[in-house]
């Protein structure tokens, strides 16, 4: 197993690069296209076989000893972003969210509308109802701050319905928020939509170094790249049957109350969609202390990933989450190189591992008999005591009587 206790400096610097290539290309969940061709281009250029669903998820696939896809790795590129909800009498647009976010983290952002044309976008600016303290005094300060108390101003000469109508906008075309991404001195990375496209760039980073060195991993493994994550069911289509461990590779969420770092990785327990599986997380755990990545466990509640869309579509895999550090997310978010390092060397790590079972995991379904028990956590727990003082197991199950009875009433 290759240990990669840091990142070629040639590896960082093309993941960097790569990633303020995605954040730059507009992708809210719906209009996606542009982001899925560059992504496409890249496979193309390392010479990774992909083929894209019918609503244009990417599948990737990376060379394996097995004869089967056992592993997947799945990120996403759609962001959150807005739609036109009305054309105002004003001259401005009404909008409602694509994903699920607060339009006061909205206010303020320089937008792209995009019509019907692939070829036209327009600008402009997401304001307040009353966004002017000259005119509006205090009141800028008591409005209401939902989707209804903010419009977009438009970066041309109109101020009726009529004059948006002429310029070919429309109920129903994509508003996308500029990310103007920003890479500090401190290393730190500033933007909008480092949620999902962090994880893109990481996913793509490690496509490039094993093809690069020839690496034939342990197990076939995919690379899915959604494109609905934002809208709640982004891998529910389009990962193949025979997968046995899905990681999603997501933000982890940096807040007060929360235990997820800037400067590492993140191992999320549970979301709330539930826990995630306990042997693969801590199989994770344990990668990290072994290669030294500085890491943490997390749970979040407010917060569901690509796994969870998989588990509910029906997905037979074991399934957990890693993320990258990011503070403000779904707002103007920051992330750091060293929190997207760690996340590629644990990922390095796990793909060239065996499967967390090897021998049971390799199957969808087995006999009760091969099933791993004695790795499970439950034979060293004691069973809850029946009484004061008794600490032994329960008897063996009474088995029962045979139905229907040969005599009585019931026979």
């Amino acid at each position: 197993m290759g240990r990669p206790a840091a990142m070629a400096k040639p590896d960082r610097a093309w993941m960097i690069d790569t990633l303020l290539a995605l954040l730059q290309t507009p992708s809210p969940a719906g209009r996606t296209d542009a982001v899925m061709q560059l992504i496409g281009d890249i496979f193309d250029d390392f010479g990774v076989p992909f083929s894209l669903t019918r609503r244009g998820a990417l599948t990737a696939e990376l060379a394996g000893e097995s004869a089967t896809t056992d592993r997947a790795l799945v990120v996403h590129a759609d962001t959150i972003g807005c739609m036109v909800r009305s054309l105002k009498d004003n001259g401005r647009l009404e909008l409602v969210p694509v994903g699920t976010f607060s339009a006061r983290f909205a206010t303020g952002a320089r937008v792209r509308i995009f019509s019907d044309d692939p070829d036209e976008f327009i600008t402009g600016t997401v304001l307040p109802l009353k966004s002017s303290g000259h005119a509006f005094g205090d009141a800028i300060d008591t409005q209401p701050t939902d989707w209804e108390h903010v419009e977009v101003r438009v970066d041309r000469k109109v101020s009726s319905r009529e004059d948006l109508a002429r310029l070919g906008i429309r109920v129903g075309d994509f508003v996308a928020l500029i990310a103007s991404p920003e890479l500090t001195a401190d290393g730190f990375i500033v933007s909008r939509h480092l949620d999902g496209k962090a994880g893109v760039a990481i996913a793509l980073t490690l496509a490039k170094n094993f093809c690069e060195n020839r690496l034939v991993l342990p197990h076939r493994t995919t690379i899915m790249v959604t494109i609905t994550e934002e809208v709640g069911h982004g891998a529910s289509h389009g990962l193949p049957a025979d997968v046995a461990e899905l990681i999603s590779v997501d933000n982890a969420v940096c807040a007060p109350g929360q235990h997820s770092i800037e400067d590492g990785v993140t191992i999320p327990m549970a979301d709330m969609h539930g826990p995630f599986d306990y042997h693969l997380t801590r199989k994770l755990c344990r990668l990290a202390e072994e290669y030294d990545l500085p890491y943490t466990r997390d749970v979040f509640r407010y917060y569901r990933s690509d796994a969870a869309a998989a588990i509910e579509a029906g997905a037979g895999t074991r399934a957990a989450l890693v993320g990258f550090g990011l503070d403000g997310s779904h707002g103007w978010e920051r992330t750091h190189l060293q929190s997207l390092e760690a996340t590629y060397c644990l990922l390095h790590a796990w793909l060239q591992t065996p499967l967390t079972f090897a021998k049971w995991d390799a199957k969808p379904s087995g006999n009760l008999r091969d099933f791993p028990s004695s790795q499970q956590p439950a034979p060293s727990e004691r069973w809850v005591p029946l009484a004061r003082g008794e600490h032994e197991p329960p008897g063996d199950a009474s088995p029962g009587a045979h139905w229907p009875p040969s005599e009585g009433p019931q026979a």
